[in-house]
């Protein structure tokens, strides 16, 4: 097991698999994006071996994402490698988070994989503000995927980042739609990470207000039901569906935090808001024994801080982390 200096487990690692997108999201990416090099970053086999490791060291949890992880050339190669984890019993859950626009492809794949729920980033159902929010994407694409998820049976979550003036007039339905649908809801603050074209103090819109507001229409009702990430759960009693809110600002979700998140580059970042990371591309092709990175992780985890310190600042207008979410892995 895994142990930070808080005595919290680390269970659940999220792996970027490629730092590019084919999505230009507002609040997430400058529209004219400078990618890493493509030499740059671990092969499938190096990803997979590091991922190997960490379940090894007692991570049940597994999520590949981006940028977008769908569009990196061959990446159902690394999606069925890691099946065999899920069939040892060594791994519980392997997941990924993605934008939805590759998975009408990659559906069934997945499924035969051993991925049994995908979470899909989508802020909008009207397809003139998805293009408007997304710059490149096609919210027809989006949905077709999501259904071919669902007919593949896989169990959909919809994460969905509320904006102030751009979708929070749109909150309510896309509750209903979830609920009829059957997919589970998250609603996420945005986050300063990364510069962008845009002023993230127009976008921040707090979630004690879209809880508030929601709870004019409908009846929701408190569970203690826990993932182990961040989003705190109620039931949405007229759908029955389960409900998430994720509050990096408003309330920090430090104090039980299970995870740790690393690069295609093979570095480790220990806190989604803090600069602190490991090197861990150097002891994995140093030693193929992975005595050293072995050593490498537990150093790191051994750095793990007690939480972020996210916050808008309205004074510079510069984000808390300069690094992109698609950097880290969203």
């Amino acid at each position: 097991m895994l142990l930070d200096p808080f005595a919290r487990a680390i269970s659940y690692l999220r792996v970027s698999v490629t730092d590019r997108c084919d999505f230009r999201c507002t609040y997430c990416m400058a529209e004219q994006m400078t990618f890493l090099p493509k030499a740059e970053l671990l092969t499938l086999e190096e990803l997979d071996r590091l991922c190997g490791a960490f379940i090894g060291l007692g991570v049940k949890k597994l999520r590949l994402t981006g940028g977008e992880p769908l569009v990196r050339r061959d990446v159902m190669t690394l999606f069925h490698a890691l099946g065999r984890h899920l069939k040892s019993g060594a791994l519980e859950e392997l997941t990924l988070t993605t934008n939805g626009s590759q998975l009408a492809r990659h559906a069934e794949g997945l499924k035969a994989a051993g991925v049994r729920r995908v979470n899909v980033s989508l802020d909008t159902l009207d397809p003139a503000k998805f293009t408007a929010i997304t710059r490149w994407g096609k919210l027809d694409k989006v949905l077709e995927g999501i259904r071919a998820a669902r007919d593949a049976g896989l169990r959909i979550k919809i994460n969905t980042v509320a904006l102030k003036g751009v979708n929070e007039g749109e909150i309510e339905d896309l509750v209903r739609w979830c609920g009829e649908a059957g997919y589970d809801l998250t609603f996420i603050e945005t986050m300063p990470l990364g510069e962008i074209d845009q002023d993230r103090t127009d976008q921040y819109l707090p979630l004690s207000l879209v809880r508030a507001r929601l709870g004019q229409v409908f009846t929701l009702e408190d569970t203690d039901y826990r993932t182990g990430g961040p989003a705190r759960y109620v039931t949405v009693r007229e759908t029955g569906q389960r409900l998430g809110f994720i509050t990096p600002l408003t309330h920090n979700f430090c104090e039980s935090c299970n995870r740790v998140r690393l690069t295609c580059t093979g570095t480790l970042y220990m806190c989604l808001g803090q600069e602190d990371a490991a090197d861990l591309r150097a002891p994995l092709r140093a030693d193929p024994t992975d005595g050293a990175l072995i050593e490498a992780i537990h150093e790191a985890i051994g750095r793990k801080p007690k939480g972020h310190d996210f916050v808008i600042d309205r004074r510079h207008q510069r984000p808390a982390v300069g690094r992109h979410m698609s950097v880290t892995g969203g």
